[in-house]
């Protein structure tokens, strides 16, 4: 198709300027095509998540103050900083607590600020200010929060099936895994709840102790001198024996520890052997437990359990995450059931994700079918197909500016599309209806039909133009809401001008040139009748 030269065209607004330029131009089918190309691969490959992510910065500062008590670190340590602490620009609300030997303070920034910018504030203002601490303190600690990774997008559930498999064998397959998810990329932590740590078990028989004239603090000191952290002491007796474990260091077999010298008794070298039996297994002393229930072939059967949880990047795609996961699983699956270890996905936030967006995307298509139908009855079908295009279109253009602008696709951005949906055909409306009424105007056979399609675009321009603006000086006052609310409802302020702006494109450059293709000026009945009448009267 040639450019057409509609130079004779006189228009006034920009909506007539953008008529007259697309109304011939070859471009304008392949821009409908690319926009709608462009609009279903940014729905695709747009980051989902089931709720919008919400910038929550803030940090703790631990001080530890041996020898102090809670009044103590409270005057000396907690208050002092706390006053530093309100110098930091976007702090909000700061909270802290006085203990025996510690003192802890948590910082919170109003929600929106940056949170690496956050951080350094506040490590930044407790470096600053740590010559005026006492002495007597020990470095602080700060801790900042860390929101975005926190919150897990997949928990699975691993139970141990087969009782024959060792709890440390059970263990280190399920750390195995995760060191393996922990590679997938855009994982940001993995963490294991409900685990016993492996361990040592050195049962020591009370009465040899006695014989040789030991105490438990000699068998503490000999293996902390070889193993990285003190042993931890079980005092519950129990068949006169006690327990204690140390973290594996030099310490690497039930032997090596057996081995380890307690001291000398009339010259003979003592070991552990003599005075205790070491065995490998887990911490006793941890009496918390997790089991899982599950029913199978008509059978209540409950399973101890170790739940691993995954988290990801902030921005990243919570559905492709959660089925990397679920494929590195079914990978090993196999290899699992052999080792008579079971799972469960208790917690998929990529599903519920997935299916949120769905749902509400079925209802967009279904409200643009609604429509459709509604302007069949009120302006005919040719006319209820040129403003049915125009909805995706426009949604296509604000979907790929969201993408561009780093936005994740939600119930909320979703939300926003499907609140501004009927206006978005407005402006549509606006000019097909225009259109429709010079088309069926009495002498709009005797009318040039390029003449007829940009006049009646360009006479609605201006009106059109200020009802858009002042529909969306209405959604500005919501992008200076505050807090939590304003956070969370920031898509919509962000989406819908942005949506209402394309509507205003959209009508202007595919209306026009739609109802060249498919609308001609209509002889109806009355028309010719008219026309008979006229020429009967000369």
């Amino acid at each position: 198709m040639k450019q057409k030269d509609l130079s004779y065209i006189e228009v006034k607004d920009y909506a007539g300027k953008l008529a007259k330029a697309f109304l011939y131009n070859p471009l304008t089918p392949v821009l409908a095509v690319f926009l709608l190309a462009l609009g279903y691969l940014s729905l695709e490959i747009m980051p989902r998540e089931e709720d919008p992510q919400i910038a929550i910065s803030g940090g703790s500062i631990i001080v530890p103050a041996p020898g102090l008590s809670p009044k103590e670190v409270e005057k000396i340590i907690v208050e002092p900083l706390e006053q530093k602490l309100r110098e930091i620009k976007g702090v909000e609300h700061i909270y802290s607590m006085s203990l025996e030997n510690v003192g802890i303070i948590n910082v919170m920034y109003y929600i929106g600020q940056n949170r690496e910018i956050s951080n350094l504030k506040l490590y930044d203002k407790v470096m600053q200010n740590i010559d005026l601490m006492p002495k007597e303190i020990m470095m602080p600690v700060v801790k900042p929060f860390d929101i975005d990774i926190d919150i897990p997008i997949v928990n699975i559930a691993f139970y141990q099936k087969d009782s024959s498999l060792s709890y440390p064998k059970f263990l280190a397959t399920i750390q195995n895994l995760k060191k393996k998810i922990a590679e997938i990329p855009n994982v940001s932590k993995t963490a294991l709840k409900g685990e016993h740590k492996e361990q040592f078990n050195v049962g020591v028989d009370l009465n040899k102790l006695k014989g040789y004239h030991l105490s438990l603090g000699q068998i503490v000191q000999a293996i902390k001198a070889i193993s990285l952290k003190v042993p931890n002491v079980d005092t519950e007796t129990k068949e006169k024996k006690i327990v204690v474990f140390g973290v594996k260091n030099a310490i690497e077999t039930v032997e090596d520890v057996e081995n380890i010298m307690v001291a000398q008794y009339m010259g003979s070298p003592i070991y552990i052997r003599d005075i205790a039996t070491v065995t490998d297994g887990i911490d006793f002393q941890n009496k918390k437990e997790a089991s899982i229930v599950l029913k199978e072939e008509g059978k209540t059967l409950k399973y101890p359990q170790i739940t691993l949880s995954v988290s990801k990047l902030a921005g990243s795609n919570a559905v492709f995450v959660a089925n990397d996961v679920k494929a590195l699983l079914e990978k090993n699956k196999e290899r699992l059931e052999k080792l008579g270890i079971g799972y469960k996905i208790t917690r998929d936030y990529g599903k519920r994700a997935d299916e949120a967006v769905n749902e509400l995307v079925k209802h967009l298509i279904i409200t643009i079918i609604i429509i459709a139908v509604m302007l069949v009855f009120f302006l005919g079908f040719k006319e209820s197909l040129i403003v049915t295009f125009t909805v995706p279109a426009i949604l296509a253009i604000t979907l790929f500016i969201a993408y561009i602008s780093g936005q994740t696709i939600n119930r909320i951005t979703l939300f926003a599309f499907l609140l501004s949906l009927g206006l978005l055909v407005d402006a549509a409306i606006i000019v097909i209806e225009n259109i429709h009424r010079h088309l069926h105007a009495h002498d709009s056979e005797h009318k040039d039909m390029d003449t007829l399609l940009v006049k009646a675009t360009d006479e609605i321009g201006a009106p059109t133009n200020i009802a858009t603006l002042a529909i969306i000086l209405t959604m500005v006052p919501m992008a200076f809401v505050g807090g939590m609310m304003g956070a969370f409802m920031k898509p919509i302020p962000l989406n819908v001008p942005v949506a209402l702006v394309a509507s205003l494109l959209v009508a202007y450059i595919f209306t026009p040139y739609l109802s060249r293709k498919l609308l001609s000026p209509r002889d109806d009945g009355a028309h010719a009748h008219q026309t008979k009448n006229s020429k009967g009267g000369m």
